[in-house]
């Protein structure tokens, strides 16, 4: 049940909210320059650099001052960040349209430090869970649990959608130096094309398919659980395995080759999986905060139970920064704070995270279901409208890929685009072209880039180059393009657990600031509904298709006419 009386403060109400108008204003008159920042400060890039678990955040090439960080400190501190914080890690139902606790940091939580909520043992649960998983994991990585044929296992296939997809994707492509044998695919769309290609070309003997859905309901995820079914039993069926769908050597080969995470063990074991071989998880994590939990199965099958507590170790450093340091110092607070210094002083509704690591190429996608399906929504957690800008639309590709494709609009566009850009100081495979080594050329483009958006270059300097005249507004940069500079020492798994972490808690800070509720997602249930209303229409039912809309009915019967 929703609560309705719960207390929000209205931070454009605040009084630090005022002043940080009034800073904004006086620092739009005086010029914001970030060369003359950083030429009066000789300490700047230092002091605006903070160390976060395997973390090294740099905000100083940020439009941000002293001064600007303690009024944002000082706004987080009359909305009540803090306590807000206090009660998400303890188990208050922060979730308010769900009436939810919201405990994902509880996934990463220590064994030796319990914590009961509602009258659970989530600690004691969680690692109940994990070690199910990794005691699993490890018979199939050992080739003590073989397939039907006695075959070990050799290909993982998660099917899942959301955030049980885009997480254990995103890392496993993060995580890929760190194979050792059994290789993984992931099935999340619901166009035939994505299970069709991701199958075509397994052997059933050695494959081994995941089901994603705590609810085992999902449209997307059972409709492909079942298509990967039929490909299964009848690929054994042409091998001779078995001789038909619903012979017990089929259902004996379901039980072999399919898992589940999932807590609807009733549906689980109608669809043939053993219930033993499902892990679950609650109520308290949300699919986009998942990635930690029984989702993350895939990737304790594929890399480990040691590469997997180390992702959770890289987690609970951050959890554990953002709990204990004050906001005023708060490297991860101060991320989001600064996000709502651009989305509702400046006016941008962008922000780019920009990976100068192809293993990361899946990692803007995977925040941009973290970040807009959080925070992108137009009423409070108390349901009344929102005051203010929410949500910032995210996007980006790995460098230097995105250099030839957006970077202009960034560096010369007149939108203001913050951007977030993680470097890697040792990469997985070291490369020299010739004496240079690659990857340092790599990295120079990282360095470059967030150079020449903070500083631009002025007319008199293009001109110096010796421009023609009629091409120096061309090549004009006005530079206070703000950035972010994040690095590791390595892409191992304790860092990929902390960006994922950092940024959790970032997207947590802004919907505080913007009084949401970060943690539901009715926006995605219309399209759903919807969905199943129109496909009677598609096919064949006359009567449906006259209740819909004039567009919708052309495009049916365009589709129908034109359907082999």
């Amino acid at each position: 049940m929703v609560n309705t009386d719960i207390k929000l403060v209205d931070a454009p109400s605040t009084e630090a909210w005022a002043n940080l108008q009034a800073h904004y204003d006086g620092l739009q008159k005086e010029g914001i320059s970030l060369r003359k920042w950083f030429d009066a400060d000789k300490k700047r890039g230092a002091d605006f650099s903070y160390k976060v678990g395997p973390l090294h955040i740099d905000l100083s090439k940020n439009l941000i001052t002293p001064k600007t960080t303690a009024l944002l400190a000082q706004l987080a501190k009359e909305v009540g960040l803090s306590e807000k914080i206090n009660d998400m890690y303890s188990g208050k139902h922060i979730n308010n349209t769900e009436d939810r606790a919201v405990l994902h940091t509880a996934l990463r939580r220590p064994k030796n430090k319990p914590l009961t909520v509602d009258g659970q043992d989530v600690t004691g649960d969680v690692h109940k869970v994990l070690d199910d998983m990794y005691a699993f994991a490890e018979k199939v990585r050992s080739g003590e649990h073989k397939g039907v044929t006695g075959k070990k296992i050799e290909t993982i296939v998660n099917i899942g959608i959301g955030g049980s997809d885009l997480g254990p994707r995103m890392v496993y492509e993060a995580l890929k130096p760190y194979q050792d044998g059994i290789t993984a695919r992931y099935i999340s769309n619901i166009d035939p094309d994505d299970v069709t290609d991701n199958l075509v070309d397994l052997d059933p003997e050695t494959t081994m398919i995941i089901i994603a859905s705590k609810t085992f309901t999902t449209l997307e995820t059972m409709t492909n659980a079942r298509v990967a079914r039929t490909w299964f039993l009848n690929s054994l069926a042409k091998k001779g395995i078995i001789s038909s769908n619903t012979d017990e050597k089929a259902t004996e080969a379901i039980s072999k080759h399919f898992i589940a995470v999932s807590t609807a063990l009733d549906l689980v074991a109608e669809f043939g999986i053993d219930p033993k071989n499902a892990f679950g998880f609650w109520n308290f994590v949300g699919g986009r905060y998942s990635v930690d939990s029984a989702v993350g199965m895939s990737l304790i099958l594929v890399y480990g139970a040691a590469v997997f507590k180390d992702f959770l170790k890289g987690f609970n450093e951050v959890d554990e920064y953002f709990e204990k340091t004050d906001i005023a110092k708060n490297a991860v607070a101060l991320m989001g704070l600064i996000n709502i210094w651009y989305c509702n002083f400046f006016g941008s509704h962008a922000h780019g995270v920009l990976p100068y690591s192809q293993h990361l190429h899946r990692f803007t996608a995977y925040l941009q279901q973290m970040t807009m399906e959080s925070n992108g929504k137009g009423v409070k957690a108390d349901g009344t409208p929102v005051t203010t800008q929410t949500g910032e639309i995210f996007f980006g590709e790995p460098g230097t890929n995105g250099q030839h494709a957006f970077y202009q609009l960034i560096h010369q566009g007149t939108r203001l685009i913050p951007c977030d850009f993680i470097g890697v100081v040792n990469p997985a495979n070291p490369v020299k072209d010739g004496n240079q080594d690659v990857h340092e050329l790599f990295l120079a483009n990282f360095l470059a880039q967030t150079t020449a958006l903070a500083f631009g270059k002025t007319a008199d300097e293009v001109r110096a180059e010796g421009v023609p005249e009629e091409l120096v507004t061309a090549k004009v940069f006005s530079g206070n393009r703000p950035t972010t500079s994040i690095m590791v020492s390595e892409l191992n798994s304790e860092a990929v657990g902390a960006l994922i972490a950092l940024y959790e808690h970032i997207t947590f800070t802004q919907g505080i600031i913007w009084n949401l509720d970060s943690f539901d997602q009715w926006g995605v249930e219309l399209g759903k509904k919807l969905a199943n209303q129109i496909a009677p229409a598609i096919t064949s039912d006359d009567a449906a298709l006259e209740k819909l809309d004039s567009s919708t009915q052309n495009l049916i019967n365009f589709y129908r006419n034109n359907r082999k």
